[in-house]
């Protein structure tokens, strides 16, 4: 069986491939009573609903991002990486906690770029722990010493979602023609528009239960490839 967290990494970057893939423009917020309906139907497994949260939200990374520099990073690079800041907010929001979603989530997509900083000062193996890095979003200058406070297991996760991410990019070609289309449509992977399942199973003119059944086939698919497998 595909272990929970591995099966949501590898989800988590099949969206982020579909806006890399040439998404040109983004959807406008949701109102506040669409959002709490759509976060009342993701807390019930809708996973549609989850995806509508995350596209919705996906200006907020825009906004945020033109107010860092990140050495050899571009502004493309950016919205990448926070993307991923944003995928992982809405997957661990709570609602009962009292802050607002798009708060929480910029603070996760401006960690996500703090993160890369602090991997592009290493990368350039300069020990100058108060030279800037960059700045944050009130325009301050940002020193490694600001950053070394990451708890490490953030690190880890973040790297391996980043080489997770490169492995589920070259396993996508070698699937069966059904379960690539299926994840094409999916996480926007063709075209840079996602597509809920109920679409998809008109489009292929089978049932929406099926399209979930291929949907999850396919992830297996390309674990087992991570894994090592044929």
């Amino acid at each position: 069986m595909i272990t929970s967290f591995l099966f949501w990494i590898i989800k988590d970057c099949l969206f982020l491939l579909g806006y890399i893939s040439g998404r040109q423009s983004f959807q406008k917020p949701l109102s506040a009573l669409e959002e709490r309906e759509a976060l009342a139907r993701m807390k019930e497994g809708d996973e549609d609903a989850r995806q509508m949260l995350i596209e919705h939200n996906m200006r907020l990374i825009v906004h945020i991002a033109r107010k860092y520099k990140v050495p050899g990073c571009t502004f493309d690079d950016l919205i990448s990486i926070g993307a991923i800041g944003l995928i992982k907010a809405v997957r661990s929001y709570d609602p009962d906690a009292g802050t607002s979603l798009s708060t929480y989530a910029a603070r996760c997509i401006e960690n996500e770029i703090l993160m890369s900083l602090r991997q592009s000062r290493k990368q350039q193996c300069d020990v100058s722990l108060d030279e800037p890095l960059g700045t944050d979003s009130d325009g301050n200058a940002v020193t490694f010493s600001d950053l070394l406070g990451t708890p490490p297991d953030l690190v880890e996760e973040e790297v391996r979602r980043r080489v997770t991410l490169d492995m589920v990019q070259k396993a996508l070609p070698q699937l069966p023609d059904r379960e690539r289309m299926v994840l094409e449509m999916r996480y926007g992977l063709r075209d840079g528009v996602v597509h809920p399942q109920h679409e998809i199973a008109q489009q292929l003119n089978i049932s929406r239960s099926y399209v979930s059944r291929v949907e999850k086939h396919a992830i297996e698919l390309i674990r087992d490839k991570l894994n090592g497998g044929g």
